[in-house]
């Protein structure tokens, strides 16, 4: 097509159309016509020359003009482009590197491949232009819930018309063994949206713990105000699943602001969640009390926390125990989601046998290594005390306070103790010895006799072994594998030794070393002081 007078407007009114029916910027579509306009004049004129093409926004007239660029003579390449300062001077005044000569060049008469070529050309910027604005509109709306129309199913995925694009729901996104028809309505949770080769890729979700989330701020004016806050969600989507709340106005109950009146807040999201149960629980900072609200209906007895190693042990009533577990371990499973934490469930009765079984090993320990008679040892376990280290070294008045110990007695236990203790850590230290252990490794401080021992049972016999140690292999963690916390045996863990207490050592060795240089850790540990007073300044 020649670019004649009589089809100039019809590049506006084209451009116009295109972007009314993509909801693109017109701008944009000119924009890859002026640029397909161009790459059609350089076939004409020829590949190497700067063809540039500027269409008037009013008149939809084309201007083809031909650059030329001022380079330094040694720069000088493309002959068609550019051009050297001497050469510059019969077209500009006065010229200097980076100048441009401008010349307008006559419109070319497109053939039939040029056409095409500039089609393709406008349709490649059209589509870029509609992905672009397909992603950002869609990337805001990540985390929220949309409605669309089922257009297709494909291997178990469902294929939804969401507007102005389409989503995928994946077939391990369904709930249950949902099957949807074309033409459904479905209401989904966009989980992400994700910049792909081939546009946008919208990715929805109907077993998110937040799609349930989601449905209760649309159900409860509440929580969409703010007054009240959805603080954890857990589910097991189709069957089950516990949600904690908490209000910020103490005269609004959380719990019954969810369920509203008759059920029929809640009840509006189970139908949507395909009959799903919902537990509503209230939620509490004190972890211990927020468990105990989790586990509901069960009821529980007695909760030990440990909050190192996010674990917690629950004592419940015999009879509760199968509750407390739920059907294929769901209510216990749910309440860990809920809490973080691992938990373990033990009836009173399997408690009782533990304590009793902890009770007669220390009584054992007692009597064996302090020579005393079985009553007597109990007297002691039943008083807190639990090692030889706790006899040898408490307060004489922690053991006067026993009925028949008076001061000599109590001195006579603890000489015992400390005998003992001395006894043990000389064979520890001879057996280390004889496994090899370097005398620079015995003399380090922090490590009794005891722990020499287990580190060299395990090879580490030099100061250099141990500087190498990882923090987590003398003290222990947990790590996750495929959604499970596993846990990591430290080889200083029975010793109890904590994981700062396990890198402060370790650090040390390399500072003894020369590893490290011990200004630099001063440094780092100011650094770290200074963080955590304006953290707490923060808080």
């Amino acid at each position: 097509m020649a670019i004649t007078s009589a089809n100039q407007l019809e590049l506006l009114q084209t451009a116009e159309a295109v972007a009314r029916e993509k909801m693109i910027d017109p701008a944009l579509v000119v924009e890859a016509m002026e640029e397909s306009l161009a790459r059609a004049a350089k076939s004409r004129y020829g590949a190497e020359m700067d063809i540039r093409v500027s269409i008037d926004r009013k008149t939809g007239r084309a201007h083809f003009t031909r650059v030329r660029t001022v380079v330094e003579d040694e720069e000088l390449e493309n002959y068609q482009a550019e051009m050297t300062v001497e050469q510059a001077k019969q077209y500009l005044a006065d010229p200097k590197v980076g100048d441009t000569f401008v010349e307008e060049v006559p419109p070319v008469d497109m053939g039939r491949i040029a056409a095409q070529s500039a089609k393709q050309v406008i349709l490649q910027k059209v589509r870029e232009a509609e992905r672009d604005r397909q992603f950002e509109e869609f990337q805001d709306r990540a985390g929220t819930i949309i409605n669309g129309q089922v257009k297709r199913e494909e291997y178990g995925n469902v294929i939804v018309d969401v507007g102005r694009g389409e989503a995928i729901l994946r077939r391990n996104e369904k709930i249950g063994r949902e099957s949807y028809r074309p033409n459904d309505r479905i209401r989904c949770y966009i989980k992400d949206v994700r910049r792909e080769a081939r546009g946008p890729q919208i990715f929805l979700s109907r077993t998110d713990p937040q799609f349930m989330a989601e449905l209760f701020k649309m159900e409860v004016p509440e929580i969409y105000d703010g007054i009240i806050e959805i603080k954890a969600v857990a589910r097991d989507p189709g069957s089950r699943a516990k949600i904690a709340v908490i209000s910020y106005d103490n005269s609004i109950d959380p719990v019954g602001a969810c369920v509203g009146m008759r059920g029929s807040r809640v009840q509006a999201v189970v139908n949507e969640l395909q009959g799903e149960k919902i537990d509503i629980i209230p939620w509490n900072e004190d972890m211990p009390t927020f468990l105990v609200n989790a586990l509901q209906p069960a009821e529980v007895s007695k909760v030990v926390l440990d909050e190192e190693a996010e674990r917690i042990e629950v004592v419940v009533p015999d009879e509760q125990l199968s509750l407390a577990i739920g059907r294929r371990g769901q209510n216990v499973r749910l309440a860990s989601q809920l809490t973080g934490l691992d938990i373990d469930i033990m009836t009173e009765e399997e408690e009782s046998k533990r304590r009793q079984a902890e009770f007669e090993e220390r009584t054992k320990l007692f009597v064996d290594t302090l020579d005393l008679d079985e009553f007597f040892a109990q007297l002691l376990v039943a008083e807190g005390f639990t090692n030889l280290e706790e006899v040898a070294y408490v307060e004489l008045d922690e053991l006067t306070v026993i009925d028949g110990v008076d001061d000599d007695t109590a001195q006579e236990l603890q000489t015992r103790a400390r005998e003992q203790l001395e006894e043990q850590a000389r064979k520890a230290i001879e057996r280390a010895k004889e496994l090899g252990v370097e005398d620079s490794l015995i003399a380090f401080e922090g490590l009794t006799p005891q722990m020499i021992e287990a580190l060299a049972k395990d090879g580490i016999k030099t100061l250099e072994d141990f500087a190498t140690c990882a923090d987590w292999e003398l003290a222990g963690g947990w790590t996750t594998e495929g959604g499970q916390r596993i846990k990591d045996d430290g080889l200083l863990e029975p010793f109890d030794v904590s994981l700062e207490e396990a890198q402060t050592m370790v650090m040390t060795a390399r500072v003894l070393l020369g590893w490290v240089d011990p200004t630099e850790l001063e440094a780092e540990e100011e650094g770290e002081g200074e963080d955590d007073v304006e953290t707490e300044e923060e808080a």
